[in-house]
This record gives structure tokens, C-alpha cells and sequence, in this order.
């Protein structure tokens, strides 16, 4: 399977501190996936794709400006250090343009399936606003593992739901997009998020999250004293899942570590809870798709939000294991 990209990937740049395996740096071990229109061979141990989409904010009634998150991220995570060189590759870019959320999604799942089917997983999407999400789903879904029966489960870290019954879709609706294509499938969407923040959510969210069977733990459940309780909420996730879809949104963390981002948290979910949980399932095996969501740089305070995002990435890929 082929797939079409609208911005092609760049090579990717950063410090450089000599020849070495022991030297190694992200920005080193990331290569263009042949050219936009072309396949890339597996197996590696990562594919990037961005979503430059700001559509779904604007009709979500928040701030623009997600758009340019993909290459602050790329930038941000370039010069990380690794500690065993990695293959990874950078498929480029999905843009939506003016308001064409739709075709956006629909582009955007393509190049996910085809990531997944040719080369293994996981496949990171950088985001772009939460409407992300979506499309990383579609590419899940129409993939070889999921066509031939795997249990898929999604865990959304997450302030808010986006359980919107919106007229249009959007930042604030994707999971029940979700919920409901897999209903038409016959089958129940296994959602699960962590980090709700209650005063950023209607008590018309809540009942559709119970209604759906939504679990979910608080921000207030989910301080560093709180890991006990952490663990076994995604334990007993990956327990019922053989493929995971990963989705972070970056203003499930505290506005001091992500300022930029369309709504910052008053409360938040500290980094170390983020961390451990990104860690736990990466270690899993089961992650095949990780998007990262909400980074705004025209909003971001000395690149922290994207440092932020960046690390969880890395940290993520430098504990996953390679896909068999």
C-alpha cells in the first residue's frame, strides 16, 4: 500500500558530537520515508507522521494554532539523546486546509494503515489539535491486525473527554466518533481516560462517558501519591486489549510544564504520572499508534510544552519494544 502526503518530510537536524553508537541522537537515526507518494520498508522501530490541522479547534470554539506543532516537536525531540541507535522513519505531513476537517481525517488514516501494514509499529502522529485523534483511529482501524480480529483499546490522557455530540466533528468530538463507528461494526469501544478534570467537563459528558462505559480516573486521582491506583487503571487496560491507541493530549499536564496549549490545566496530571504511564505502555508491546495532540508554539513559554511532549515521545520509543 502506497500513501500520499501534502508536505514532504525534511531531514531532520540537530547537535552533533562525533561518530558513535554511544553518541547517537534522534535527529541521526531518522530518515524520510522514500518520497511522499512512496512506500517505506520495514521492519523500524518508529514512523512519524504530523496532522497540521487547526480546523477542529476553530469549530471547538478554542485558540488556533496547533497547526505548527508537528515540526516544533520534531524539532524539540531531533537532538535527544538515545541510548541504542533505533531505525525510524518520517512519512511528513497531513495539512488540512481551511475547514476540510473530513478529508484530513480520511488522508490521514491512509498513511497510518499503510505505516502499520508495511513497516510495524508503533506510528507516532504529531499533532495538530485533538481532532487528531480521529484519524489516527481510521488508520487502526483499517489495518491488517485489526481486519484479521485484534482487541483495540484507547487510552486518552487527557482534562476532557471529547465526548461532544457536536453537528460537526471537531477538537471536542473525536472519541465519539469513534464510539459510534464502532458501533456500526458491532462492536463496543473499549475508552478509557485518565486525567478528567471535572470542572472542564458538563455533567451532560459525564453521562455520556457512563453511558458509553467510559472508565476514567480524575486529575484530583492521579498525583505522584496516587500510583498505586494509577497501576492498576492501566493495568487492567492493557489486560483487555492486544493493540493500544495512545492518544496525549498536552493539557492533561500542569500549565507550569505545558503553557502551550489552547486550554491549560489550573490542576493537571504531573509529568511523573504522565511518564510512568507512557513508559507502562510502551513496555506493554501492545502500543500500535501513539498520537500527541494540543501543542500551540505561538502559545508555548521558552518551548516548554514541546519539550514536554517530545520527552514523553522519546520516552516512549526509547522503552518500546521493536514490533515482531
Amino acid at each position: 500500500m502506497t500513501f500520499t502526503v501534502d508536505v514532504t518530510p525534511q531531514p531532520w537536524t540537530g547537535r552533533d558530537d562525533g561518530p558513535g553508537a554511544d553518541l547517537v541522537r534522534w535527529h541521526h537515526v531518522v530518515a524520510p520515508a522514500a518520497d511522499g507518494g512512496g512506500a517505506c520498508a520495514g521492519p523500524w522501530h518508529a514512523a512519524f507522521v504530523g496532522f497540521r490541522s487547526d480546523a477542529g479547534v476553530r469549530r471547538n470554539q478554542g485558540r488556533p494554532g496547533a497547526a505548527d506543532g508537528p515540526d516544533a516537536l520534531r524539532r524539540a525531540l531531533a537532538p535527544m539523546a538515545l541510548r541504542h541507535p533505533l531505525h525510524a522513519v518520517d512519512a511528513g505531513d497531513v495539512e488540512v486546509r481551511g475547514d476540510d476537517l473530513e478529508s484530513g481525517h480520511r488522508r490521514l488514516g491512509e498513511v497510518v494503515t499503510a505505516l502499520l501494514d508495511r513497516g510495524g509499529r508503533p506510528v507516532v502522529v504529531l499533532g495538530g489539535s485533538h481532532e487528531v485523534a480521529y484519524g489516527s483511529y481510521l488508520g487502526l482501524a483499517g489495518s491488517r491486525a485489526v481486519r484479521e480480529g485484534a482487541r483495540v483499546g484507547v487510552l486518552n490522557l487527557d482534562a476532557h473527554f471529547d465526548l461532544r455530540d457536536d453537528a460537526r466533528p471537531s477538537s471536542g468530538t473525536p472519541f465519539l466518533q469513534m464510539a459510534r463507528d464502532e458501533e456500526a461494526h458491532g462492536r463496543r469501544l473499549d475508552y478509557r481516560v485518565l486525567g478528567v478534570s471535572r470542572p472542564s467537563n458538563t455533567r451532560r459528558l459525564f453521562d455520556t462517558a457512563d453511558r458509553l462505559g467510559v472508565r476514567y480516573l480524575l486529575d484530583t486521582e492521579c498525583g505522584v501519591l496516587d500510583r498505586d491506583r494509577v497501576d492498576t487503571f492501566v493495568g487492567e487496560f492493557l489486560a483487555d486489549c492486544d493493540l493500544v491507541h495512545l492518544s496525549i493530549d498536552l493539557d492533561v499536564l500542569p500549565a507550569a510544564a505545558a503553557p502551550g496549549v489552547s486550554a491549560p490545566a489550573a490542576y493537571g496530571v504531573p509529568m511523573e504520572v504522565v511518564e510512568r504511564v507512557c513508559a507502562a505502555v510502551a513496555a506493554s508491546g501492545r502500543l500500535a499508534v501513539c498520537d500527541v495532540a494540543e501543542l500551540n508554539p505561538a502559545l508555548d513559554i521558552d518551548d516548554r510544552t514541546a519539550r514536554a511532549g517530545a520527552r514523553l515521545v522519546h520516552r516512549i520509543l526509547d522503552v518500546a519494544p521493536p514490533a515482531a
